[in-house]
């Protein structure tokens, strides 16, 4: 998120007004409109390879996956998100007719960015955290093979982590499984590069 709107409170209705009819992305939180920047080249690799590897092991089940656009609400905190990857397993519960706005996400996955990380990791997690139907929140390095996997177990959040290419992630929430080596594919490179470079 970067630079509040000059309005300095609205109401959700207004957000959403607003929001469908603009050429860019915003995010909404307690009467306040933020920004979206721009992804990075690694951020839309990262992104897409994580999407495609789950639509493919969910496409024969009740599972939808959704990348960037699909607008999440966390009606308890009073705001609304866009979260890199959503998947909803059973059926998508939507908030109104227009049906981009989705009430029951099963898990949400953030690919961490310099100017946005501190947010996923604190007041972004917070607000998905009351979202009664999340199971998992992953937080997806871009810059290293590192995938922090959150899964709820009653009222606690407990942390995995997965590290390194050969290592894979098991998502028990939609019964998935991701490879760090296809998450990472074609960013591989530049970790190799950004690897050498640090060890001359």
């Amino acid at each position: 998120m970067s630079a509040v709107l000059t309005k300095t409170h609205y109401t959700a209705e207004e957000y959403l007004i607003l929001e469908r009819a603009a050429s860019s992305k915003s995010e909404f939180h307690n009467g306040e409109i933020f920004a979206m920047t721009g992804a990075s080249r690694k951020h839309n690799l990262v992104t897409i390879n994580i999407a495609s590897e789950l639509h493919n092991q969910v496409k024969n089940r009740p599972c939808e996956a959704y990348v960037n656009d699909m607008r999440v609400k966390a009606a308890d905190t009073h705001s609304y998100h866009y979260p890199d990857i959503t998947v909803i397993c059973g059926k998508p519960q939507f908030d109104d007719s227009h049906v981009d706005t989705l009430l029951n996400p099963t898990l949400l996955i953030e690919v961490l960015s310099p100017s946005t990380e501190a947010y996923d990791r604190g007041g972004k997690f917070a607000h998905y955290r009351k979202i009664p139907t999340l199971r998992e929140y992953l937080l997806v390095s871009q810059d290293q093979a590192i995938i922090e996997r959150y899964h709820r177990l009653g009222d606690v959040w407990v942390l995995t982590e997965a590290e390194g290419l050969d290592a894979t992630i098991t998502l028990d929430s939609i019964e998935c499984e991701l490879s760090l080596r296809e998450v990472y594919d074609k960013v591989l490179d530049d970790l190799d590069q950004e690897s050498d470079s640090k060890d001359e």
